[in-house]
């Protein structure tokens, strides 16, 4: 059934929209085959206007143009005729739910069962272990009998089968789900605590706005009664116009003598429509706090009125989007027509009801009365069974017969040698295939030996190359010749390296989720920031400063001015190690390069660019391998803090003379009469006494490390050299 073409159409109170759809043979297109938009003399809701009339008028003229014999039809009904509620249900046997749902049934339906057409489904969240369901939800779905039937009445009148009756809200959840939301993570891995991103469906109609939010698994819907028509009667009342004319202005409203007065009058109707708009999205909001909302989806020709999503983009704070064309529809033919272009925002419910016909969308429920479905199969079936019984009684006598005279034609000698040669072939081939296997598991298992007796000679390497690595990348300035003067403290290209530490995870993507905010590509240059108290070490790790060691008091912002988040590439994954160093420099005076900065600009920048002289993989010789190639990736300051004073020992100061004229040395120094006259400390700081004043910053920086051994990287080598081997081959 679901392989049919399917009609979707929408009776709205302005026009009859069509849309035939068949499916495509990418499951995830559909193609249009036929539409049709017919648009009403007079609004349904226009006083004095003859709805059923109308509407008939209307499937007349589509009759005429269009047929629907062989197709399945699917329409819709305002999501004000109907009920709608979203049902958590605690841990239950799967087998029970029907049960509870049918209990749930008569306490959320104000109405008799028996009076009403109701339909459940359960939604796409949730699990079965072990037969019980858990974190279900179900979807409850009502609609008065009387209320059905006066929408189809259209529909028997003119003799069309309607096979599917849903209410508009979901047929615009199926919409978006198959057209709009195409990147959705499998159903096993939703997580209600971070849902995907929720699009606001906003679907404005002649009389009412349909209102869903939906991030694919869960949809909370609302109708709210405002419309098209209200901007119209808002004309009306203030400009003293009759309907027609006000809606040929409202439409026409930038051509318009006044257009201020137009905006003017209609003022009233767009603070409404936001007041609505606001107070059911703030109400979601309180009812799924973990909902992230920034889209809205504009939908209904409505929408066309100039300055209306402007409007509301400003005041709502969200982003509104305006359909261009659908993502998943194809066919030229329609896609292409004059007509459906430009009322392309009305036919999202066709489109919705079509998915929904295909068995594409994420809600199948259909408010259709059992008891129409059931006179249509006992109708359809009756000549198909009489059919059946009598070509059953036919088959039945032709098989006895055939098989009466196949018995007395077979001789079971003539056929022994052939059973008996088919039995040995089988008999070889299962000798030869079990051969085959047991010699394929003897290499497997002669290529494990090999593989681990090659990892344990190369594997001694890795912790040595990564130190070399590691040193390689720490700055540092030439050898000092003996005629030259030592550079100051706080000049030198140095980092203080206090411990190294290692950890390994089973998969590393864990830890750079965690880890990617502290990427940056660029920075401005830091500006010192006076501290209140200078403090000579590093405060502890405390709750106050977010576990890491050397945060100072009143340091709240990391150092340096703002800085570039790294674009949201996609990280490593897989095992591996992850490389903390921690440690301090004195780099401090430069107030371009300094603190966090002259970090990024030595040690990061190194473990990204840097290359170093390793044993080649053939043990001759040395080769240049880059930090990418050694498995060094992603490395990152955390959590960067300010730069502050400290009071070290200065390493160049006189040692202080005792009374009585004896110098007070340290151990193994000379000793002397009187003070040995030296120079202040310059080295960089202010000094007091024995002590120099420095500027002082800590760091954390952390890697991954995926260790990659010299035969792998040889090979990876020579797979790129062949690769651009082949390329340059290619190229004319």
């Amino acid at each position: 059934m679901a392989g049919e073409a399917v009609w979707g159409i929408d009776i709205g109170q302005c026009a009859l929209k069509a849309l035939r759809c068949r499916p495509h043979e990418n499951p995830k297109m559909v193609v249009a085959d036929a539409f049709d938009y017919i648009e009403y003399p007079k609004v349904l809701s226009q006083p004095g206007s003859d709805p059923a009339e109308l509407v008939g008028e209307a499937m007349k003229q589509f009759l005429s143009r269009n047929s629907v014999v062989g197709d399945r039809v699917a329409i819709s009904v305002s999501g004000q005729a109907g009920l709608a509620r979203f049902i958590k249900l605690p841990p239950v046997e799967a087998k029970k739910i029907p049960d509870i749902v049918r209990y749930e049934a008569r306490q959320q339906i104000p109405f008799d069962l028996n009076d009403v057409v109701w339909d459940y489904q359960r939604l796409g969240v949730g699990g079965v272990e072990e037969g019980f369901a858990l974190e279900t939800e179900v979807g409850l779905f009502a609609m008065k009998r009387d209320a059905v039937f006066r929408a189809l009445e259209p529909f028997l009148n003119h003799d069309i089968e309607v096979d599917i009756v849903q209410l508009t809200p979901l047929v615009l959840y199926n919409f978006v789900l198959f057209d709009q939301l195409d990147e959705l993570p499998p159903a096993e891995e939703y997580d209600p605590d971070n849902p995907p991103e929720s699009l606001i469906v906003l679907s404005m109609g002649t009389d009412t706005t349909d209102l869903v939010i939906t991030n694919g698994f869960r949809i909370w819907q609302r109708s709210i009664p405002l419309g098209g028509s209200h901007f119209t009667k808002a004309l009306t009342r203030e400009l003293k116009l009759t309907f027609a004319k006000a809606e040929h202005l409202k439409r026409n409203a930038t051509a318009a003598a006044d257009p201020k007065a137009v905006f003017q009058a209609m003022r009233p109707v767009f603070h409404d429509l936001l007041t609505e708009l606001q107070r059911s999205i703030g109400y979601f909001s309180n009812l799924d706090r973990a909902a992230k909302l920034n889209r809205v989806l504009a939908l209904g020709n409505a929408m066309k009125l100039p300055g209306l999503r402007r409007y509301l983009a400003q005041n709502l704070g969200l982003q509104i989007e305006k359909l261009e064309n659908f993502r998943s529809l194809v066919g030229p033919q329609v896609l292409t027509a004059p007509t459906f272009q430009e009322n392309l925002l009305s036919f999202g419910v066709s489109y919705g009801l079509a998915v929904q016909g295909l068995g594409k969308g994420g809600i199948q429920t259909n408010l259709l009365p059992r008891e129409i479905i059931k006179d249509r199969l006992i109708k359809r079936k009756k000549p198909w069974a009489v059919a059946a019984a009598a070509l059953l009684m036919l088959a039945c006598s032709i098989s006895y017969a055939a098989y009466s005279l196949a018995i007395g034609s077979v001789d079971p000698a003539s056929w022994k040698q052939a059973e008996s040669q088919a039995q040995q072939l089988a008999q070889n081939a299962g000798r030869l295939k079990t051969e085959a296997e047991q010699a394929k598991t003897n290499f497997q298992n002669t290529d494990e030996i090999g593989r681990h007796l090659l990892s344990n000679v190369e594997g001694r390497l890795r912790w040595l190359e990564l130190l070399k690595a590691v040193n390689h990348c720490l700055p540092s300035d030439p050898p000092l010749r003996s005629d030259d003067k030592p550079v100051p403290i706080s000049e030198r290209n140095e980092l203080h390296v206090t411990n190294l530490d290692c950890q390994y995870f089973e998969d590393v993507s864990q830890w750079y989720a965690n880890a990617k905010k502290w990427e940056v590509v660029g920075s401005r240059s830091p500006q010192p920031q006076p501290q209140p108290q200078p403090n000579t070490q590093p405060a502890p790790a405390s709750a106050d400063t977010g576990g890491v060691p050397g945060q100072i008091p009143g340091a709240t912002a990391p150092e340096g001015a703002s800085l570039t988040p790294a674009p949201q590439a996609e990280g490593p994954k897989g095992p591996g190690w992850i490389v903390r160093l921690e440690g301090y420099h004195y780099h401090n005076a430069d107030r371009i390069n300094q603190g966090a900065q002259y970090v990024r600009n030595t040690l990061i920048h190194n473990l990204l660019h840097e290359k170093v002289d390793l044993p080649a993989a053939e043990g001759q010789g040395m080769e240049s391998v880059s930090m990418a190639e050694l498995g060094i990736l992603c490395p990152v300051l955390v959590n960067p803090l300010r730069v502050y004073d400290v009071e070290i020992p200065d390493p160049t100061a006189a040692p202080e003379t005792e009374p009585g004229g004896m110098s007070h040395m340290p151990e193994g120094g000379m000793l002397g009469g009187g003070k040995v006259p030296r120079p202040p400390s310059t080295a960089g700081g202010a000094t007091t006494g024995g002590t120099i004043r420095l500027k002082r910053f800590d760091f954390t920086v952390e890697f991954c490390w995926q260790p990659k051994l010299p035969s792998e990287r040889l090979r990876l080598r020579l797979e790129r050299e062949k690769a651009k081997t082949a390329t340059d081959t290619a190229q004319p």
